[in-house]
């Protein structure tokens, strides 16, 4: 035997040692490089492809037996809805890459009783993810926000949000709400309409644009004075024309 294995020294068969961790730790590196090509890639593709659906989307049409959806360009949307939604749900939106520590910081010191999520983060969160609010779901919102920001424009990111965003009970984004509650296109919203709007938004399903209950037109009123803020102070600059 001795004899045997110095001939396989000599020739170079050597038999090579198995090192499990150092094994475990390639695989893992490759699967990870895999993983972060794989969400670039996503991100890259939909900066100029428009999503043909989300999870939620999907969700709800299976459970609703279907959606009231219709995509529309950005350019065919009323500049005052933008800047609705911006005050609305965002007011630094031109300003932040992705995280708004301002707000985050707030929603802190409320205990969390509001939100802290930028636009940015709800569009990464509805575009790719899902809407349970656990650890792995807010690791990778964390993670693709950045990415999404570095990648997409500002109005990019405003004009799939517009799109993926639910209004009503299965009926997502603007061009679909603005016929819903106003029969109107969303290029026509007024000022009033486009605010309330934008002021469903956090509870779609329990808030009505067309029929507002008097908090809702409060909200809507304080929205439309923060889009003509945002307008005058240049906060809207980022995504406008």
């Amino acid at each position: 035997m001795a004899k045997k294995a110095k001939q396989a020294r000599k020739t170079g068969n050597t038999p090579r040692r198995v090192r499990p961790v150092r094994w475990l730790l390639r695989q893992c590196l490759r699967i990870g490089g895999l993983a972060v090509g794989l969400i670039l890639a996503m991100v890259v593709v939909y900066a100029g492809l428009n999503p043909p659906t989300t999870h939620t989307i999907w969700s709800e049409g299976r459970r609703l037996g279907g959606v009231d959806r219709s995509w529309v360009e950005i350019d065919r949307v009323a500049p005052v809805m933008l800047r609705s939604v911006v005050a609305a749900e965002d007011a630094n939106f031109c300003n932040h890459w992705g995280f708004d520590m301002s707000a985050i910081r707030a929603a802190i010191a409320d205990g969390a009783a509001r939100g802290g999520s930028t636009i940015s983060q709800q569009v990464v969160k509805n575009v790719y993810l899902w809407q349970d609010r656990s650890w792995l779901r807010k690791l990778l919102e964390a993670g693709m926000t950045p990415l999404v920001e570095a990648v997409w424009s500002k109005r990019r990111i405003l004009e799939v949000y517009l799109n993926v965003a639910e209004f009503d009970e299965g009926v997502f984004g603007v061009e679909a709400a603005a016929r819903h509650y106003f029969d109107t296109g969303p290029d026509r919203l007024t000022a009033r309409q486009a605010a309330l709007l934008a002021a469903v938004l956090p509870s779609p399903k329990r808030r009505d644009a067309a029929n507002p209950t008097a908090a809702v037109s409060r909200r809507a009123r304080s929205i439309q004075d923060g889009a003509a803020t945002i307008a005058a102070d240049g906060r809207a600059a980022c995504f406008e024309n």
